[in-house]
């Protein structure tokens, strides 16, 4: 090998070796900081490699399960009113009219 090449190995080892360490030490620091504070531990793929299977984990996705199946039911209400006013605003004035004067002769009855 040319002497050359070898001092600059031996010269840009130790700085190799200083980035390699910071990095470890960084994510030894990381991982034990996410133990302390009780964060699950992720694999490369972001999926927890303990996952935690406690009653009180289950019994917040029910929670959130049924909250959400109320909030979609809320919102297709929200969505049938909106149509309405929609076809209000899109009619013609003539017909809505003609409606409301129906309307009212029913309530009269």
């Amino acid at each position: 090998m040319d002497p050359e090449k070898v001092s600059l190995l031996t010269s840009l080892a130790p700085m190799i070796a200083v980035v390699t360490a910071i990095a470890v030490g960084g994510w030894v620091l990381t991982t034990w900081m996410r133990i302390k504070n009780g964060y699950p531990l992720e694999n490369q793929w972001g999926k927890s490699v303990y996952p935690k299977n406690d009653r009180e984990a289950v019994e917040r996705v029910k929670l959130l399960t049924n909250e959400n199946a109320e909030l979609r039911a809320e919102l297709g209400s929200v969505k049938d009113r909106l149509a309405n006013v929609e076809r209000i605003v899109t009619d013609d004035s003539h017909r809505l009219t003609q409606e409301i004067e129906q309307l009212r002769d029913k309530r009269a009855n």
